[in-house]
């Protein structure tokens, strides 16, 4: 048996090991380690994936959960000795123009793989701060306004010593050096440069003036620790659901950061200047980014299509293929499709009826699959025993489906040590009493 114990196949009662790292390097099952774990909330999707890490530490892997929304993984990471990052509005900023340990790192290595890592670092910072923009419109920025951003990022590095951070951009693209006129194709004439700068210096100065500025206007509040065997675990909870815009964009920034850390720490290792590490990451509330802007997926797309040569495995979380091919942009939905497509193994907990079409789409379902993730689906039944709820049919069950291979039906079993970092409904379960009934 090869991989993380997750519980029990529920025909044959055997145990099952799985994890897509394992299973990639290991046991040779994937050609891709990562996993998309679909099912509808409630049923333990959580529970799964703090199973995973729990088993993935104890290999010597790196745990990296890249905003963290209820949150659903912040006491484990504690119970573990990782590291928590809070970000939002008065815990904590994020700077998007911030190397990070990219700067570290490339102090360290030598000129010609320097420069690669300074350049992959320098499109990183192009990306955030376009898909930035993308979320605040809506829909993505103009091809000359990526080019001017590509351009002000680069005197922005000429000229300012120590770390930048969007104000100083801002200015840049204001002052309208002879470079950033050149690429407008300005000639000279004041006039058309403002022309042709305007929308995008209005764009960032409602960025730092809205929702996104006291997270991303800042310096970096804490820095993520790649020294830390717990992991790290960045704690967004703090932003309220109300900030849809903010959220998806805290998660964008999140997951740059941490594949920014994952890159430097294997350019170290390639020269000899750091041993081999792995890295698991887990990226949850897709959905909420998806659905932020028309674009995003591109920017998606970018960050996590690489994580087999960066050594990194990757679990994507969302509640149902709707929520990938229900985007308003076919382009969008083609892509986003794409996700569940590369994905070296997908794991299904329950899900309705309506979910069946799409998903076959991807992996073959057979008849009894499909009718165990629908009856896993439906709501618990009322238990006089209790006077509450029983337990949902489907809670802790999933299926492992890779490519159009039988699926593995199992379900999870917590050990007594798990238990206290395993409830998500903390707010719900201190609660002894009901209201009374009104009479009358």
């Amino acid at each position: 048996m090869v991989g993380v114990p997750l519980g029990r196949e529920l025909t044959t009662g055997t145990a099952l090991c799985c994890d897509p790292i394992s299973w990639f390097q290991r046991a040779n099952l994937i050609h891709n380690p990562s996993a998309l774990v679909l099912g509808k909330p409630g049923l333990g999707k959580s529970t799964l994936i703090r199973r995973m890490v729990l088993g993935l530490v104890g290999q010597g892997v790196f745990p990296m959960v890249l905003g963290d929304l209820k949150p659903d993984y912040v006491d484990l990471f504690r119970a573990m000795g990782g590291q928590i990052i809070k970000l939002g509005r008065g815990l904590g900023s994020l700077n998007v123009l911030d190397p990070g340990a990219t700067a570290a790192a490339a102090a360290r290595l030598p000129e010609q793989a320097r420069t690669k890592l300074v350049a992959d670092a320098h499109g990183r910072r192009l990306n955030m701060v376009a898909a930035l923009l993308t979320v605040l419109r809506g829909g993505p920025i103009a091809d000359t306004e990526r080019t001017v951003l590509n351009a002000a990022l680069r005197v922005l590095d000429e000229r300012h010593s120590g770390v930048p951070v969007l104000p100083d951009l801002i200015r840049v693209i204001d002052e309208g050096p002879e470079r950033l006129r050149a690429v407008t194709l300005a000639r000279g004439d004041g006039a058309k440069y403002r022309a042709a700068v305007d929308p995008l210096h209005a764009s960032l100065l409602g960025m730092l003036d809205g929702p996104m500025g006291e997270t991303f206007a800042h310096q970096t509040t804490t820095a993520i620790d790649l020294d830390n065997p717990g992991g790290v675990c960045i704690d967004i909870s703090g932003i309220d659901d109300s900030d849809a815009e903010l959220q998806a964009a805290v998660l964008l920034a999140c997951w740059s950061d941490g594949f920014g850390a994952v890159e430097a720490a294997h350019a170290l290792t390639d020269e000899g200047l750091a041993p081999r590490r792995h890295f698991f990451v887990v990226l949850d509330e897709l959905w909420r980014v998806l659905r932020s802007g028309r674009g995003l997926v591109d920017r998606v797309d970018t960050l996590t299509r690489l994580n087999r040569q960066r050594g990194a495995g990757q679990v994507m979380i969302t509640h149902t293929m709707a929520d990938l091919l229900s985007l308003a942009d076919e382009a969008d939905r083609l892509k986003a499709k794409g996700f569940a497509e590369r994905a070296g193994m997908v794991i299904c907990g329950g899900l309705p009826q309506a979910e069946m079409p799409m998903v076959n789409e991807v992996v073959r379902l057979s008849s009894i699959e499909q009718r165990m993730l629908v009856d896993w689906s439906t709501p618990p039944s009322w238990n006089p025993d209790i006077d509450g709820d029983s337990e949902p049919p489907g809670r802790g069950r999933f299926i492992v489906k890779v490519g159009g291979r039988p699926g593995i039906p199992f379900k999870v079993e917590l050990t007594s040590a798990e238990r206290n970092v395993n409830d998500t409904n903390k707010r719900w379960t201190n609660s002894t009493t009901r209201p009374s009934a009104n009479t009358v």
